[in-house]
């Protein structure tokens, strides 16, 4: 989520009264408007329900991060953590984040298929979607076939710039259902034939390296579509009155995950916390900010439909959508990023 919504880093601070502890306890998340509007659906009306002196930060990512944290001993103040899969993975497997035990949060059950593991339960559920100008283009794409078809639909294409989500959705727009994508992608026939594929749309690449940028050229015209976060269509058409359509097929399903970090003084008030805002009714608040998905499969039942079924979340939108495997990239991503790099120049 970082590169959706991160901001500057921020150290906030919820003033209630303090509790016996050897600090107060630290969540840290990504930042900007993002981290404002859990500030206000999570953060505060846990401080205030249950008296915990909460301290914020906001941080980038990184594995480095987190491991340098770990091996601070006392000077590493960070608690609770939204990270990412790959960060998720590497970071429980090393060791660098508390096992979680389910009865405190409510049994791994409540939560959405896949979304809770051994280190992390869901912070917020998002998708990587294709977006379009439906005022442009009433008629428009229905998936990556049509994303690659600039004879069909004219014009320019935005893609997040690295080799990530961009080569399973060029596999997908050469007819790799979405449930083979991984294993094809594992071999090197699979990593041939995904670049080859982006090879005929490559003279009408635009990259893009941060979340605003995608409403920015489909605003501006410059291309006639773009993958872009689902939370940035709504947003856009709310703020700025566009007709921008979203299409969740062949979507990427992304997870970011709350974790505590291994040895926190604040074990207890962590625990407190991750329960709080697994509660349904305080999930059911959370895609009224931003429209970010919940991870409680109660809270999902429990949103008004219009908005559930606009959500990566809803049973028809999952069901389209392709999981981004973290194991995979963690195996391959320096292999891919410099095989990338020399095939687009950037």
């Amino acid at each position: 989520m970082r590169s959706l919504l991160h901001c500057a880093a921020v150290a906030a601070l919820v003033t209630v009264p303090n509790l016996a502890a050897a600090r107060d306890l630290t969540v840290v998340s990504w930042g900007g408007i993002f981290q404002d509007a859990q500030r206000t659906v999570f953060f505060a009306p846990f401080a205030a329900e249950t008296g915990t002196a909460l301290a914020e930060d906001s941080w980038e990512g990184g594995v480095g991060v987190l491991r340098s944290k770990a091996q601070g001993g006392d000077a590493n103040t960070w608690d609770v953590i939204e990270v990412e899969g790959d960060e998720l993975e590497i970071g429980c497997e090393e060791g660098l984040f508390e096992v979680l035990d389910p009865a405190k949060l409510g049994g791994y059950e409540k939560y959405l298929p896949g979304t809770a593991t051994d280190c992390g339960i869901p912070a917020n559920i998002y998708s990587l979607v294709i977006a379009y100008d439906a005022d442009k283009m009433p008629d428009g794409p229905k998936g990556w076939a049509d994303f690659w078809d600039t004879t069909k639909f004219p014009g320019k294409r935005a893609l997040r710039n690295g080799p990530k989500m961009n080569l399973e959705f060029a596999l997908m727009a050469d007819g790799v259902a979405p449930a083979d994508v991984y294993s094809v992608l594992s071999t090197p026939e699979g990593v041939d034939r995904a670049f080859a594929k982006l090879d005929e749309i490559k003279g009408d690449i635009v990259w893009w390296t941060s979340g605003n940028q995608p409403m920015q050229l489909l605003g501006s015209g410059e291309v006639a579509m773009t993958t872009t976060y689902h939370t940035r269509v709504g947003n856009s058409n709310t703020s700025d009155g566009t007709n921008f359509k979203l299409i969740y097929d062949g979507s990427m399903f992304l997870v970011d995950s709350w974790v505590v970090m291994k040895g926190s003084p604040n074990l207890e008030a962590a625990y407190k916390l991750l329960e709080f805002m697994s509660r349904p009714e305080v999930q059911v608040k959370w895609p009224e900010q931003l429209g970010g998905g919940v991870g409680v499969t109660e809270a999902q039942a429990m949103l008004d439909p219009a908005l559930a079924a606009s959500l990566p979340t809803a049973e028809a939108n999952v069901s389209v959508a392709l999981p981004l495997d973290t194991g995979f990239w963690i195996a391959n991503i320096d292999a891919l990023n410099t095989r990338f790099a020399t095939w687009s120049g950037n």
